[in-house]
């Protein structure tokens, strides 16, 4: 029987290369966004799904839920990727807008997997993966609100992880620690060879991770180029 799959937060980076990868290995993919029109063409493109979600409502995303397991059944992987940044010295952050990176960064996560536990463990069997970044842990200057809701995303990952492994559902956090590089990215010159990750070599270790044996399941992987300081 076909796997499906379902990834959060989608865009034309990470998100992208693993929709493509889960569908090349036979999977039915559905990606969701707050845009879901600019979804259509990769969702095209992989015979998948598309649909829009606003990972910081509630009833946003247990719509997102309904559309997409009555388009690809209840998923057998699901990402979540979303994630919100308010930069500035702490004395001088907008309220509203470090509010708004939580709930996106942090509550978001906890909604769709908690949206996601409850499918898996009615069928007893499943993987949730969440995105981090070098911010889960570890704070920067000028940048608290992403670091608050990484760590917190972290947390929530790794309480999952300990919950829900005993019951045969695999819960895992990607802290990736580097940037991702895109095309036409000045970035990626300026750092020379392989001095981003490349999206698809992370997509491959997500599907590595949900491919686990249960007998010797990762809670957490960290990912970063050759070059990067850590």
């Amino acid at each position: 029987m076909s796997e499906s799959a379902l990834i959060v937060g989608a865009g034309a980076g990470l998100s992208a290369s693993l929709a493509r990868l889960f569908a090349a290995e036979g999977m039915t993919v559905a990606v969701a966004s707050r845009n879901a029109d600019k979804l259509v063409p990769l969702a095209g493109e992989i015979g998948g799904h598309a649909f829009a979600c606003d990972v910081a409502d509630a009833a946003s995303v247990d719509r997102l839920f309904e559309q997409a397991t009555e388009a690809i059944g209840a998923p057998d992987v699901v990402v979540f990727n979303p994630s919100a940044r308010a930069r500035g010295p702490i004395a001088e952050l907008d309220r509203d807008a470090v509010r708004n990176a939580l709930l996106i960064s942090c509550y978001g996560g906890f909604l769709v997997g908690q949206a996601a536990a409850k499918l898996m463990l009615e069928r007893g069997s499943g993987s949730i993966q969440f995105t981090g970044a070098s911010a889960s842990v570890k704070g920067y200057a000028q940048s608290a609100p992403f670091a608050m809701g990484k760590f917190g995303l972290r947390g929530l990952a790794q309480s999952m992880a300990r919950e829900l492994a005993p019951k045969n559902i695999h819960v895992a956090h990607f802290v990736i620690d580097g940037g991702i590089g895109r095309e036409n990215d000045p970035r990626a010159a300026a750092r020379g060879e392989d001095g981003m990750l490349d999206p698809d070599a992370i997509a491959q270790t997500y599907l590595q991770i949900h491919r686990q044996h249960r007998s010797a399941w990762t809670w957490e992987v960290e990912l970063r180029p050759w070059v990067e300081n850590f």
